[in-house]
């Protein structure tokens, strides 16, 4: 009896140390961004500034997503600044500028997820789960762009859907939701953000968070028996791609950042409670759910053409859904197999950071504008 009791104190107080220790997680994560967007804030003003085609917006989208850590922020700021007439009087102009960019924040969101994998870096086999768990919403959101951008550029394919769909809503104001994450962790961020002279120490504090968090989350769920914690997932969170998908939906929406809904998805992988095809889907209903924050932004407006920007970012996550989701094995694989180098080449995944989300656009910006 004594035993029984004490097991069931063990597994309460454990339960109790997980939720600690996720909201220690998210906080970490809300800190980072909230911390880089202090400093690229006005980075990404002007970075946005520098559009003058296509090709350009795409690149300002992924390297200004990834410098403030939010694609909402990017998305939202492309909405108001077409609203405001900054890509010029021309409607139609203004759309095929615009549209590249979201499809850049796509990918610059990713970023996040894949550096939240770098707290298991510890343990091989743990970081190459996490790694390829975090970059194959990389892989989706770089595969959707080869697809659909050339039809964006040549015949403005997402842009004529989406105007057709903004008609829809012209005149509908912006409703503001309730964020709950956002309700318990904003004033411990902004607490820590406002109690020191540079954001640098924000960043600095979010990242040991973060290691910390995400060492012992994955520890403790280790020790609640990982075989009923597989159950639970496999069973009911996971247990087909529509409910995964639904599920990454939902809680983006509800949280209001798919970088919270996909790094929540990280230690699960690390740990071994999911696998990277249950998360796929998930991930996708993440890049669904994201595109709320901007939609509400643009209603808000009552600008119609920043209203088609807004559908255009949903478009583009339904069609690559629709295209990719079939072809699953493809983004899956090329995650597995990036995964299984970091293995043996330890530089590799800062490498692939480095090289995906800043060199490349930072360089294509340079030369091109």
């Amino acid at each position: 009896m004594l035993e029984l009791k004490t097991g069931r104190i063990s597994g309460a107080f454990k339960g109790v140390a997980l939720l600690g220790l996720v909201y220690l997680f998210l906080l970490s994560i809300q800190l980072f961004g909230g911390a880089f967007k202090m400093l690229g804030s006005d980075a990404a003003h002007a970075i946005m500034n520098t559009v003058s085609n296509p090709l350009i917006g795409l690149v300002v989208g992924v390297l200004t997503t990834a410098l403030v850590q939010s694609s909402s922020l990017t998305t939202s700021l492309v909405v108001g600044f077409v609203a405001g007439g900054a890509f010029g009087d021309d409607p139609n102009i203004a759309i095929k500028l615009a549209i590249p960019i979201i499809m850049g924040a796509n990918i610059g969101t990713s970023v996040t997820n894949t550096l939240v994998s770098f707290g298991s870096v510890g343990d091989s086999d743990e970081f190459e789960r996490a790694f390829s768990a975090s970059i194959v919403h990389d892989f989706f959101n770089i595969l959707t762009v080869l697809v659909l951008f050339p039809l964006q550029y040549f015949f403005n394919v997402i842009g004529f859907l989406a105007s057709i769909v903004a008609r829809g809503f012209a005149g509908i104001g912006g409703v503001k939701m309730f964020n709950p994450i956002g309700a318990i962790i904003k004033p411990v961020e902004k607490l820590i953000l406002h109690s020191f002279s540079t954001p640098w120490i924000g960043i600095m504090i979010s990242i040991l968070l973060l290691f910390f968090a995400l060492r012992y989350i994955v520890k403790v769920m280790k020790s609640m028996v990982l075989e009923k914690i597989e159950i639970l997932f496999d069973k009911y969170i996971f247990k087909t791609t529509l409910r995964a998908l639904v599920l990454g939906m939902l809680f983006t929406t509800i949280v209001q950042s798919s970088s919270i809904t996909t790094s929540l998805a990280i230690p699960l992988a690390a740990a071994g409670v999911v696998t990277i095809h249950q998360i796929f889907p998930y991930t996708l209903g993440a890049n669904i759910g994201t595109t709320i924050t901007a939609l509400l932004a643009a209603l808000a407006t009552g600008n119609i053409t920043a209203i088609t920007i807004a559908f255009s970012h949903l478009i583009f996550n339904l069609l690559g859904i629709s295209i990719f989701l079939p072809l699953k094995n493809l983004p899956v694989n090329a995650a597995i197999k990036f995964a299984s180098i970091s293995k043996t080449k330890k530089y590799f995944p800062i490498l692939y950071i480095v090289v995906v989300f800043f060199l490349i656009p930072g360089l294509l910006i340079y030369f091109m504008r």
